[in-house]
């Protein structure tokens, strides 16, 4: 199994729990950076990792086997994201997932050779992000919340 194919299933965890594919057994063991704001404590984020887990389990990456997590967490300040994704890429992982725009944006910075998973981050195009939502180009991929073209039919609702 190649990196790209490795990368492409991250996100598929919010998308198809159901996804019927196996990663064949290759002896290497894939490094995930984990970049978020919080420890995975919340009843939500809890429930969100471990379906992420359980679905790179079924596709046969098992974590202390063939997978290691590295996490990190901002612990809600910010300023601490570059610092803990130039700590990733010393640590050599072979992708970062990024919860959040400041989690993707210093991610950015740190690499432009690892691939980084932007996972539910709003408006990528307007931070600079990425330049296209249908080829994002680089080293940037994932799924976004981006919905901003739905605020004027939210606030007619609303006012409905």
């Amino acid at each position: 199994m190649d990196r790209r194919t490795f990368i492409g299933i991250l996100p598929l965890f919010t998308i198809s729990p159901t996804f019927e594919a196996y990663a064949q057994p290759t002896g290497r063991v894939w490094r995930v950076g984990y970049l978020g704001n919080t420890p995975l404590v919340d009843a939500d984020v809890e429930r969100n990792w471990g379906a992420f887990r359980q679905e790179l389990q079924q596709r046969g990456y098992v974590e202390g086997k063939n997978l290691t997590f590295e996490l990190r967490f901002a612990e809600g300040k910010p300023q601490r994201y570059p610092a803990l994704a130039s700590e990733l890429t010393r640590r050599d992982v072979d992708v970062i997932v990024a919860l959040t725009n400041p989690a993707a944006l210093a991610a950015k910075e740190a690499t432009t050779t690892i691939p980084i998973v932007m996972v539910s981050v709003e408006d990528p195009i307007g931070t600079g992000l990425v330049t296209s939502l249908a080829h994002p180009i680089g080293n940037i991929t994932g799924v976004t919340d981006y919905a901003l073209d739905l605020v004027p039919k939210r606030l007619e609702f609303l006012k409905a």
